[in-house]
């Protein structure tokens, strides 16, 4: 065996396949960039241009961009606050407001290395388990993975703040609209209010962009400020790397449970970076500057998304099962250049293997290198006035979600998630919380069908790891109860005052009245596809009523009440512009883009944006917008992706790139 190593090492860093490794990385690396595109996106783009290259070719090219895409959207996810994928939205958590107070270069050293760390693990892991891990993965059957699910759900403990009500209430909302849609087990289409465009759910894009990058984009051009704080982005490429060193024990866990996550089916990158902050967490001694820029935040998070792709390709090579979307994709890829994934990969194609294994240890070594040469001129964008940045931000988040379904109900979903993240971090509850519901949903409920499908308590009793995981939970919400961090993790206070009461009193009675809303409509439903729903809302609605009465019980004869956005409240908090003040231009833009189609609103939108909000001239403006819409011609072209219509385009045919 250790000759087939060394030998496939040699052909690989010799032969053309080390180019295709290269290409496959770069691509990698701009679809990560590029928000919410993610691997499973890109992969999807590089199949056609594999078919007919030599296999050894075409294996190193997939792999490089399957290995450091999660690399690559962590430069959006910690400049910008924009979850450059599913994977990285924890790493906005510690890595954004390390940028903000202008340590976006240590955050970022921090993220690469721990990346490349965490890919070259994975990859260790994977040469380790071509061996051992059938046995293992045979033991995890549907019951075990429901439990597994519900130890991402307790991590919730860890991000709930100073108060637990609101990050149980944050999650119960998450749960609630990760149930819209059809049913798993009925396939009755619940709560989707005669539209079918939630029959499938609302996409996770439009969930992730709306609760995280929206609320951000608004809350920076409020401040009429830059993202940094700071005079420049500091100098701690160095001291990046040292804080990997530093905690080197948290790099080895957390690439080790992104491992383990990974090489189990269904469950994939969308959970793990969450089960690995909040272990980050929970292990730490001093937890006072989580979400508020702490470098062991982003180190876990980066470590276990690169890790991920080495365990989840474990059931892909060795069972043929996908391990995620983009492993699914991957798994095409060698079915189309002519390789048949299973044991016969392990035993009769054991160079083929190595290959995949060696190009996903250096892809990440190299993508980490890319990275660091084009952090240093990206960093530099958090120190320019966030009002010229702002209209690029807003198009790209918009543009990314309508690659979800290519349907206008992606940007109603968008613009739907955004407020609900704006009021979400306003009153202080947990966006991670509302996202980790909303993500594993899905998952708890299929794998609570199928356990109660497949297995009888007596039999669910007599497996032994089902009690290994229920001690692991158990255990870890012991210390997560116990060592919760006690800082405000959203909004500036948790706490309630004069000021919001009347805003949170209606907040509340809005999630009341999607809890009734969610019990009528599901009355009349078959039990399997009902009782998720009613289990949620029997849990969310007495949260609710508490959080209502804690509101109410305060004195509202205040006149003060009516006023939530008095200007000295927008003083003292930095504030210059109020928060329906921007959602207006929100709309606007939406509603130009609807009108006459994305690429002539867009430019419409620019000049208007930057003609009243900033100081820059018409020649300025001019070059900015000509930036703009020459940038997402050339995505549109090069990516073969679609642009939105408008009713200009339905009623006029036009040419590209405006028809």
């Amino acid at each position: 065996m250790l000759d087939v190593i060394a030998t496939t090492f040699v052909n690989l860093v010799t032969s053309a396949s080390l180019i295709y490794l290269l290409g496959g990385v770069l691509l990698g690396l701009v679809v990560g960039i590029l928000p919410a595109l993610g691997g499973t996106a890109g992969m999807a783009l590089l199949i056609p241009f594999v078919f007919g290259l030599e296999p050894n070719a075409a294996l190193a090219m997939m792999t490089g961009l399957l290995a450091v895409v999660a690399t690559g959207d962590t430069v959006t996810s910690i400049l910008m606050g924009i979850p450059g994928s599913a994977a990285s939205q924890a790493t906005i958590l510690d890595g954004f407001p390390l940028a903000k107070r202008g340590e976006a270069a240590r955050a970022l050293s921090a993220a690469y290395v721990a990346s490349a760390a965490g890919g070259v693990i994975g990859a260790m892991v994977l040469t380790a388990a071509i061996l051992v891990a059938r046995p293992i993965i045979l033991a995890f059957g549907t019951g075990e993975m429901l439990l597994l699910v519900l130890l991402g759900i307790s991590m919730v403990c860890v991000l709930s703040g100073s108060s637990l009500v609101k990050g149980l209430i944050a999650c119960a909302l998450g749960l609630l609209v990760g149930a819209v849609g059809a049913a798993p087990a009925t396939s009755e289409y619940r709560m989707i209010m005669g539209n079918f465009y939630l029959a499938d759910g609302v996409p996770l894009v439009a969930v992730a962009l709306g609760v995280f990058a929206l609320p951000e984009i608004i809350d920076l051009l409020r401040r009429d400020a830059a993202i940094s704080s700071a005079m420049s982005i500091g100098r701690g490429w160095l001291q990046g790397a040292i804080d990997c060193w530093i905690h080197k024990g948290v790099v080895l866990r957390t690439s080790a449970i992104g491992c383990l996550i990974g090489a189990l089916p269904g469950i994939g990158g969308s959970v793990v970076d969450w089960i690995a902050y909040g272990h980050t967490v929970q292990t730490a001694r001093d937890k006072s500057q989580f979400g508020k820029g702490d470098i062991r935040g982003v180190i876990g998070v980066e470590a276990s998304n690169n890790s991920v792709q080495g365990g989840a390709l474990v059931p892909t090579l060795i069972f043929g099962i996908p391990g995620s979307g983009s492993t699914a994709i991957f798994l095409a890829g060698l079915i189309l250049i002519g390789l048949q994934p299973g044991m016969a990969m392990v035993e009769q194609n054991l160079d083929v293997t190595y290959t995949i294994i060696w190009s996903l240890a250096i892809a990440n070594i190299l993508g980490a290198g890319f990275c660091f040469m084009i952090s240093g001129q990206m960093a530099k964008l958090t120190l320019v006035r966030y009002v010229y940045l702002a209209p690029y931000m807003l198009a790209i988040v918009f543009y990314a979600s309508f690659q979800s379904s290519g349907d206008w109900g992606d940007m109603v979903a968008l613009i739907a998630m955004g407020l609900i993240g704006c009021y979400l971090r306003r009153f202080g509850y947990s966006r991670p919380a509302f996202l980790i519901g909303f993500v594993l949903q899905n998952n708890i409920e299929t794998y609570l069908y199928q356990t109660m499908q497949f297995y009888t308590l007596g039999d669910l009793a007599r497996r032994p790891l089902i009690w290994i995981l229920f001690a692991v939970i158990v255990i870890s919400l012991y210390f997560g109860l116990k060592h919760r961090p006690k800082n405000q993790t959203e909004g500036v206070s948790g706490e309630l005052s004069a000021t919001t009461l009347w805003p949170q009193a209606i907040f509340l009675l809005l999630a009341l009245a999607a809890v009734v809303y969610c019990v009528y409509d599901v009355r009349k439903f078959y039990l399997l596809g009902s009782i998720f729903p009613l289990t949620v809302c029997a849990f969310l609605a007495p949260l609710l009523l508490y959080g209502l009465w804690r509101v109410l019980a305060r004195d509202l004869s205040d006149p003060i009440l009516f006023d939530s956005e008095s200007e000295w409240r927008l003083k003292e908090e930095g504030y210059v512009a109020s928060l329906g003040h921007y959602v207006l231009w929100i709309l606007g833009f939406v509603g130009l883009t609807y009108l006459v189609g994305f690429l002539i609103g867009i430019a419409l939108f620019f000049v208007l944006f930057l003609a009243v909000k900033s100081p820059a001239g018409w020649g300025g403006i001019a070059l900015m917008t000509g930036a703009v819409v020459a940038f997402f011609m050339a995505i549109s072209y090069f990516l073969v992706l679609d642009l939105p219509r408008g009713l200009l385009q339905n009623v006029y045919r036009l040419p590209w790139p405006i028809g």
